[in-house]
């Protein structure tokens, strides 16, 4: 294997994570802002309100997206093996 062949197959493994990560992070993050600008409206301080609609946004978003990341995911790893069989 030469270096660019594992770099490229580096790049490509953030490429997918950073792919798969994106919806759930989205979504974590919009919640927040929402919950952010109620207790900024409310005046309500309380950790768990910003930490339990997050989670639960991040585990609804998978949930949803599940079908999704299996898909890039067993394009990616077919995708590696083909690459390691041509050595």
């Amino acid at each position: 294997m030469t270096p660019d062949m594992a770099i490229n197959i580096c790049r490509k493994a953030v490429q997918t994570v950073l792919l798969c990560a994106a919806p759930m992070l989205l979504a974590g993050m919009i919640v927040g802002l929402m919950v952010s600008i109620f207790q900024a409206a409310t005046q309500i301080n309380e950790q768990t309100l910003t930490f339990v609609p997050k989670i639960v946004a991040v585990f609804i978003t998978l949930l949803i997206f599940a079908p999704w990341f299996i898909r890039i995911l067993i394009a990616f790893t077919l995708g590696v093996f083909d690459t390691l069989s041509t050595l």
